[in-house]
């Protein structure tokens, strides 16, 4: 069974992005996530991840279309 929840480093990887991209991400909102446990660890949902990757892919599409690319 697939986890429903993923480290920041499984996002940084699925990503290929650094670990302060992925950090940042979350920490502006961008892409929703958790955090649990005494350390607070960040969890991000599996299907959040995977809206955001939709909404990047819309709004590259939106972006070429309007010429910015």
């Amino acid at each position: 069974m697939a986890s429903r929840f993923l480290s920041l480093a499984d996002v940084q990887e699925m990503l290929n992005i650094s670990a302060a991209q992925a950090y940042s991400l979350v920490r502006s909102g961008e892409l929703p996530a958790i955090q649990v446990g005494p350390k607070k660890v960040w969890r991000v949902e599996a299907s959040k991840l995977e809206e955001y990757i939709d909404q990047q892919y819309t709004r590259t599409r939106e972006r070429i279309a309007s010429g910015e690319a």
